[in-house]
């Protein structure tokens, strides 16, 4: 009932059944857990047919002590039962919560934005990590009605068929439950994720819409998502209340159903008065599972609908199988070779069969009008935008010939609008450098070495605490021109062998310039390859090479005099590359 067939494969399907062991144990405990369920019924039943007619005491007595360990390994068996499910449901988290991340990124990567703000995956992991550590009890016990049916019918015929016919009535209660939920529950998760989008977007463009007058109509668009969003929850929870409420009358009407044909049974000497109220018990806690299952109906469609989005998820998105042989990072030569590349998702070329080359202490200016191609050649020469068609290559290794995390270390971004990631400035600075707790001396000098390539020292030793100064969410609490001579330092940091510079002096001042221009001397001074996307020319004073981009094509590349001198008399800038360091 939960999982259709076509769920019962994949990824997730894999991960779940590898701790079958760990099912297999937790269905032995439910199994002793039921047959247990049985002490409570078995006394009420001797102590009314066999001690109150012998009025004999240490029987009485004896039946309490043998119920008491009756609930005690009761009381065991369920716990256990529940820590099992939840180790399951926590290693299940543990295994799949990065690779669902990945699966996130690598989508957005690539122009997927179905996925809203992007956290629906992860809420659906946790409603299933939560339905595995519970809501899965209930329905390994609903086999089991048919065991406590049975113990009626070994009662007596008519009891077991009266309990039959009211668990028919509730089974297929709960099938119209699941019939008249499904749809309402799918439009919530589609509207949760609009609202959760609708805010995200007016939190974090809360200037601009201030600033244009713009901040009560989006409020508005919000209000207008979350209106529908509310009515929807509201007439789904309605819906779950009444059938909740309708299986506890339906249950509640059986047991006293029970009642009286347990009462016209003894009237008819066909029964013993302590098999009436053991009957009661008995029919009761059969339907338990069915009326909990219909109280959690809400919990478990959502659990059912959040792993067929995990199960489509992961297939489309299959998980990187990685590189096999690693190659060493490059030192020598960047080649661009017939490159076509074109915005995540579409295959429509925004650069056009750009083609170059540059050697070790080399520093290339990009130059050309907005729209040219400039950023997204520099988002392809770092393998943020995938080609096309054609190779960008490092000392001849094609950039997917290495592991994202391998070549990362080699490769320097600063892109156009920087957004530094909640911590510290180290933290920013280091690239959350998973060495810091084993080699922090080694990180801390990288983290200088990368400040002071980028001019930035000064600066962050005069903040409130220096290099651990937290910056906050997206780096909010420093000004643009901070936030981008600290986004230079993360390129530089760790002397990257290429490092791409989208619009670095957007926000500088004079002496961010003057930084700016000593870290691209430096990179050329070590062995690195520098390239500046820019609209001003002036950002070739240090260049070795010039490119001139226009409509998505390379229309000049060389050497930087040669370049520039085919623009005047139109460029007035007064360049004197610099040949050599």
């Amino acid at each position: 009932m939960f999982l259709t067939r076509p769920m019962r494969s994949g990824e997730l399907w894999d991960a779940v059944t590898a701790y079958k062991r760990i099912f297999i144990a937790v269905f032995v405990a439910s199994a002793v857990l039921n047959v247990l369920l049985l002490g409570g019924s078995l006394y009420m039943m001797l102590v009314y047919d066999s001690v109150l007619p012998s009025r004999s005491t240490p029987t009485l007595f004896g039946l309490l002590i043998l119920l008491g360990a009756v609930y005690l390994f009761q009381g065991y068996f369920e716990a256990m039962r529940a820590g099992m499910l939840a180790d399951v449901a926590n290693a299940l988290d543990r295994r799949l919560s990065r690779r669902v991340q990945d699966a996130i990124s690598q989508l957005r990567l690539h122009g997927n934005r179905s996925l809203g703000d992007g956290l629906i995956p992860m809420r659906d992991l946790e409603q299933i990590r939560a339905f595995l550590s519970g809501g899965i009890a209930t329905l390994i016990d609903l086999p089991w009605i048919i065991f406590f049916i049975a113990v009626l019918f070994a009662l007596h015929f008519w009891l077991g068929v009266t309990t039959l016919i009211g668990a028919g009535i509730i089974f297929s209660l709960t099938i119209l439950t699941n019939r008249t939920m499904n749809q309402p529950s799918a439009q919530v998760a589609q509207l949760a994720a609009r609202r959760n989008s609708a805010a995200d977007a007016n939190l974090r463009h809360v200037e601009l819409l201030a600033a244009l007058g713009m901040r009560e109509r989006m409020q508005e668009r919000f209000e207008a998502i979350n209106q529908r969003y509310t009515a929807t929850q509201n007439a789904l929870n309605r819906t779950a209340t009444a059938f909740t409420g309708l299986s506890k009358i339906l249950r509640l009407a059986l047991q006293s159903i029970i009642l009286t044909v347990g009462a016209l049974l003894v009237i008819n000497d066909q029964a013993s008065g302590g098999v009436i109220f053991a009957a009661s018990i008995l029919s009761g806690r059969a339907l338990a599972p069915v009326d909990q299952a219909i109280g959690n109906w809400k919990n478990m469609i959502a659990a059912r609908n959040g792993w067929q989005r995990l199960t489509e998820l992961l297939a489309k998105v299959p998980a990187n199988s990685g590189v096999a042989t690693t190659l060493p990072p490059p030192v020598g030569r960047l080649e661009v070779e017939a490159l076509f590349v074109g915005a995540p998702g579409s295959q429509v070329p925004i650069v056009n069969g750009a083609r170059f080359a540059l050697k070790a202490g080399d520093a290339c200016g990009v130059i050309g009008p907005s729209g040219a191609g400039k950023s997204t050649l520099g988002k392809a020469l770092v393998g943020i935008w995938p080609a096309l068609r054609g190779h960008v290559r490092l000392d001849g290794g094609a950039l997917d010939q290495w592991s994202e995390s391998a070549r990362g270390p080699f490769l320097g971004y600063l892109p156009q609008s920087v957004e530094l990631l909640e911590g510290t400035v180290a933290e920013n600075i280091s690239r959350f450098d998973s060495r810091r707790n084993s080699d922090p001396q080694s990180v801390s000098a990288a983290v200088i070495a990368a400040a002071r390539y980028a001019g930035v020292h000064d600066l962050v030793t005069h903040l409130p605490q220096g290099y651990d100064t937290p910056v906050g969410p997206g780096g909010d609490t420093l000004p643009g021109g901070q936030r981008q001579r600290i986004g230079l330092a993360r390129a530089l940091y760790g002397d990257p062998f290429l490092i791409v510079l989208d619009e670095p002096n957007s926000n500088l001042d004079t002496e961010g310039d003057e930084a700016l221009e000593h870290a691209v001397m430096a990179i050329r001074k070590r062995g690195g390859i520098a390239v500046i996307v820019s609209h001003r020319p002036s950002i070739m004073q240090h260049t070795t090479h010039a490119m001139i981009m226009r409509d998505g094509q390379i229309a000049a590349f060389g050497p930087t005099l040669e370049v520039l001198a085919k623009l005047a008399p139109a460029n007035t800038v007064n360049v004197t590359p610099v040949k050599g360091v």
